[in-house]
């Protein structure tokens, strides 16, 4: 397929890279202008605009937040501005649930198609091919994408009509990996406090009863306080736990942990450690525990 991609961070660039190692054509923007020629060599073509990126058979954004992608899609010559009619806009950013359904909207007025399809996974996986893609918006769409989604993930789930319900997802799955980051950081405060080895802790619970990738994994980083480089900084977290708690206040909905979270993650950044991972939460409560 023609694609044009834009946002090249940590988690865009390797996704433009798997596309472009999938045999689509594939045109990339991104505001620092590195990042985009780091792909030139393995066959990607570089934009100077967004419109250059925006007329081929779809335009996939893989944007910071909620500011990033109003200025990237509904700012003076943005996305929206100069998407071809038949060209579909893939937005794979983790954002607001507000701003999902303001862009349904926008894009259904200006007679457009839109699809929101964010991703669960780290740097590590997108590098990988190995994210889980979450898609929701019309099915005709979603189904013509579907050779790009193979390309940058080893699932694609498709979850209605309603854009916004991905984004639903997204939040609800990110509060769940928060939930269990906190946990981490709080039960190996407590076994380190205790005289146990975190480690041989670590060994027997993700050997046996919490066999998930998010034990292992967040487990493993918290046990060697491998903050650095961080997959995803303590910033993004922040954005994140907040989005989930702005998202379930519209509804009336109290997520209690939610708030423990965003506090922590909260003071970690004010202590200067907001491009650590987010995991460094369990810094913060050891600290908290007298370690």
């Amino acid at each position: 397929m023609n694609v044009g991609f834009i946002g090249l961070g940590n988690m865009g660039q390797p996704m433009a890279r798997n596309l472009v190692k999938a045999g689509h054509a594939v045109t990339v923007f991104n505001r620092s202008r590195r990042r985009a020629e780091e792909l030139r060599a393995g066959g990607a073509h570089v934009a100077d605009r967004v419109a250059e990126a925006c007329g081929g058979e779809a335009v996939m954004t893989m944007l910071a937040d909620d500011r990033a992608v109003e200025e990237v899609v509904l700012g003076s010559g943005g996305v929206l501005g100069t998407l071809a009619a038949g060209t579909v806009h893939v937005s794979m950013s983790t954002i607001s649930v507000a701003l999902s359904r303001r862009l349904t909207e926008a894009h259904a007025l200006a007679k457009r198609t839109y699809i929101s399809a964010p991703v669960f996974g780290r740097p590590d996986a997108a590098v990988a091919a190995k994210l889980l893609v979450v898609a929701a918006g019309p099915s005709h769409a979603i189904e013509r994408c579907q050779p790009l989604f193979d390309a940058v993930g080893q699932r694609t789930v498709n979850v209605g009509e309603d854009a916004p319900a991905a984004n639903v997802i997204k939040l609800g799955g990110n509060f769940l990996i928060a939930c269990v980051v906190e946990s981490l950081a709080e039960v190996f405060a407590f076994v380190r406090k205790s005289g146990i080895d975190p480690a041989q802790f670590y060994e027997l619970m993700t050997g046996s009863i919490f066999t998930g990738p998010v034990y292992k994994n967040y487990g493993r980083i918290i046990v060697e306080e491998s903050y650095t480089p961080a997959g995803f900084k303590a910033t993004l977290g922040l954005k994140d736990v907040r989005l989930a708690l702005s998202a379930a206040e519209s509804l009336n909905v109290p997520l209690p942990i939610a708030n423990i979270v965003r506090d922590h993650l909260l003071t970690a950044i004010a202590r200067g450690q907001q491009d650590l991972d987010w995991t460094v939460v369990a810094r913060l409560v050891a600290e908290n525990a007298g370690l």
